[in-house]
């Protein structure tokens, strides 16, 4: 019987440092960090959020705030950074490296930092507050997003087991964007392209989502996507096809028009 198990993670700030950069597709970067607080770091869930804090200044020295009170306290006599949150991709414990993929679209702070960020430059990583954590015995999984979601589906299907059977949804720009996913798992990969369309602004995903088979079972059904894509497809999945709330976990990532977007956390 799937089960599901919340962790909770000891809450740090960490000052890191970038150690590596690497261009996935031309709109996606990986970007490796280092430092030594990262001994502490855990992340038991690959849908996991981190906290990201940019430096005001591309490569500018990172605003560090504290613990106090009333939360994170912030030096008043600097400008307060601004904040993103983020899939943690990969953690080696061994080799104290976090690595954290981007999309670099649009002219946000996340995306110039990322797109500028050089080895040397530093950043303020906190989290990840919490986990949940969804047992490896469904019978299918299905996973479903746009470019913002790649890294946590990338994430869970590498650890997916052998014999695991996993349909994935992923809709990019076009076939420059299509990216390498590894998996012990069985996995039926659908690629949705956009053809010049602005993210958030088709019915794609949702489209081919609802034309999807799923099969008997019990099963695990992931999303995420710009948010009234979320919507639609939590509706779907929940309300037309009947799948049980519990094992079903959608989220907006973001939102069209919207800069700092925090969707609640779709508990299930």
């Amino acid at each position: 019987m799937p089960t599901i198990e919340r962790v909770r993670h000891a809450t740090s700030l960490r000052v890191l440092e970038v150690v590596d950069r690497e261009d996935l597709t031309p709109h996606l970067r990986r970007i490796t960090l280092a430092g030594e607080d990262l001994g502490e770091f855990s992340s038991a869930a690959p849908d996991d959020h981190i906290k990201l804090f940019f430096p005001t200044e591309s490569n500018g020295a990172p605003v560090v705030p504290t613990h106090g009170p009333q939360g994170l306290e912030f030096p008043a006599d600097q400008p307060r950074p601004v904040a993103r949150d983020y899939t943690p991709r990969r953690f080696d414990a061994g080799a104290g490296r976090l690595v954290v993929e981007f999309v670099l679209h649009g002219d946000g702070p996340a995306a110039r930092w990322a797109a500028a960020a050089a080895p040397g430059a530093q950043i303020v990583q906190a989290g990840p507050r919490g986990s949940r954590v969804f047992s490896d015995d469904f019978e299918w999984y299905l996973l479903a997003g746009d470019e913002t979601a790649l890294p946590a589906i990338a994430r869970r299907l590498e650890e997916l087991p052998a014999g695991a059977r996993a349909m994935v949804i992923a809709e990019v720009a076009d076939a420059a964007e299509e990216l390498a996913l590894d998996s012990r798992a069985d996995v039926e990969l659908t690629w949705l392209h956009r053809g010049g369309a602005e993210p958030g602004t088709t019915s794609l995903l949702h489209d081919a989502v609802r034309a999807l088979e799923l099969p008997p079972g019990e099963g695990f059904a992931w999303a995420a996507a710009e948010a009234e894509a979320a919507r639609s497809l939590r509706r779907h999945l929940r309300e037309e096809r009947g799948l049980p709330k519990e094992w079903t976990r959608i989220t907006g990532y973001w939102r069209r028009g919207v800069a700092d977007h925090h969707d609640p956390p779709d508990e299930g």
